[in-house]
């Protein structure tokens, strides 16, 4: 490296958010496991990933593995939320916030990817790398590290300008930049939260079981059927779950609305039938869930999910028709 290590940090923010990232911060990076990594660890030994296997990959725990001459960590969040409210009624299907728009993916990588491209363009030694949601990087651990946010007891970061409705990225690079401090954490004595998840998934204050958390089972099971203590729980959900943000003070004193417009609602996301949505076709699945994150739950997988919500409030606990 030559003289783009004196890249100077607010320069780089500055960058950040004339590219509309609504946050940015910027930790250190040291080789090595750390406290965080640790903690990781021990709650993949016990089970609490579920079938996720790409969390324990050797470089969620270790930076260093993905970029060995890595000094920094630009941490990115983008601001997603929308003032629109779900009807109350039972015979609706409830998709979390995230979904209701534009991919984030698409989103955040383009912003990211040309943010990459400007520190790329700084010096020919800068190396630079980015991930959003994609990659073996414990994106939450870094955006308190980085003054972005701190990690609730929900499991989310939550952001004093912003709540918890944040999309976050980063920018691993081998640029010597001057760190922010690490946010402290303010949920306090507060346990909305945890007392107000149907399946108990918050085992207890920073922890949760993906075994028992119905984002987990709507998103990411692929089983046929879903296990029958989170299928009579379900509330409408079919796609993610945002109970435990929903009733966390920060969220309902501090949300703003976004001001990017990817990120507004497809109408029909807002107030979908459940009994529409557990008989649709894969080709309305195909059309109606264009450029959308809603896209990793599979038809089979939506079905399954609106099913089950149909079955508890028909108070159908019969397992063999879940066959069980």
């Amino acid at each position: 490296m030559n003289h783009c290590s004196v890249v100077n940090s607010s320069v780089v923010k500055e960058k950040a958010i004339e590219l509309g990232f609504h946050q940015v911060g910027i930790a250190a990076v040291s080789p090595g496991k750390n406290t965080e990594a640790e903690r990781l660890q021990a709650w993949i030994k016990l089970g609490y990933h579920a079938d996720m296997q790409w969390m324990d990959n050797p470089k969620r725990y270790d930076i260093s593995l993905i970029m060995p001459e890595a000094r920094s960590l630009v941490s990115v969040a983008l601001n997603y939320y929308t003032p629109q409210q779900r009807p109350p009624g039972e015979e609706y299907a409830k998709i979390s916030r995230y979904g209701w728009g534009r991919d984030y993916h698409k989103v955040m990588h383009k912003k990211l990817k040309a943010f990459t491209s400007w520190l790329q363009s700084l010096d020919t030694g800068v190396q630079a790398r980015h991930y959003a949601d994609t990659g073996p990087v414990q994106d939450k651990v870094w955006a308190q590290r980085a003054g972005i946010g701190w990690i609730a007891k929900n499991g989310n970061v939550i952001t004093r300008e912003y709540g918890s409705w944040v999309f976050l990225g980063e920018v691993v690079t081998n640029l010597q930049l001057e760190s922010d401090r690490p946010h402290t954490e303010h949920c306090g004595n507060c346990t909305r939260c945890i007392d107000a998840c149907p399946t108990g998934a918050i085992t207890q204050p920073f922890v949760v079981d993906a075994n028992q958390c119905i984002a987990y089972h709507t998103i990411e099971n692929r089983a046929a059927e879903l296990p029958q203590a989170i299928a009579s729980r379900m509330q409408g959900w079919v796609a993610g779950c945002d109970i435990c943000q929903d009733v966390c003070p920060w969220n309902q004193r501090f949300a703003q609305t976004t001001d990017v417009v990817d990120f507004q609602p497809y109408p029909e996301n807002i107030a979908p039938q459940l009994i529409e949505l557990a008989q649709i076709s894969d080709e309305e699945w195909e059309k109606r869930f264009p450029a959308s994150a809603l896209r990793r739950i599979k038809p089979e997988m939506l079905r399954r999910n609106a099913r089950a919500n149909l079955d508890a409030s028909q108070g159908n606990n019969d397992p063999e028709s879940n066959h069980f």
